[in-house]
C-alpha cells in the first residue's frame, strides 16, 4: 500500500514513520472540548471555524504566542497573542 496524495508516494511503513516523527510536535487532539472552545472563539471573535480551531488548540496547549499572518498582529485571545512573523524580529517574542 502506498500513499496516494504524494508523488512519489510513501509506503505504509514510511507514512506511519512520518506520522510518528510528527508526534514530536505534540499535536492537540480534536475532541468535543476543543470543538466547544473553537465554537466559542468563533462566535466571540467572528473568526472562520478553521482559524478559531487553531486559536482554541493554541489556548488548550498553553501557548503564549501564535505565529500567523492570517490573523491581526497583536490580537489577544485570552493570554494568547497573535504575532505576524513577517513583521517582527524573532528575538522579541
Amino acid at each position: 500500500m502506498v500513499t496516494s496524495k504524494l508523488d512519489p508516494g510513501l509506503s505504509a511503513d514510511q507514512a506511519r514513520q512520518e506520522v510518528r516523527l510528527l508526534q514530536a510536535w505534540q499535536p492537540v487532539a480534536v475532541d468535543l472540548d476543543l470543538l466547544e472552545k473553537a465554537w466559542s472563539v468563533q462566535d466571540r471573535h467572528r473568526l472562520s471555524f478553521w482559524d478559531a480551531l487553531i486559536v482554541a488548540a493554541a489556548l488548550q496547549c498553553g501557548a503564549r504566542h501564535l505565529l500567523t499572518e492570517d490573523l491581526q498582529d497583536g490580537q489577544l485571545f485570552e493570554e494568547l497573542r497573535v504575532v505576524n512573523p513577517f513583521r517582527h524580529d524573532p528575538s522579541i517574542v
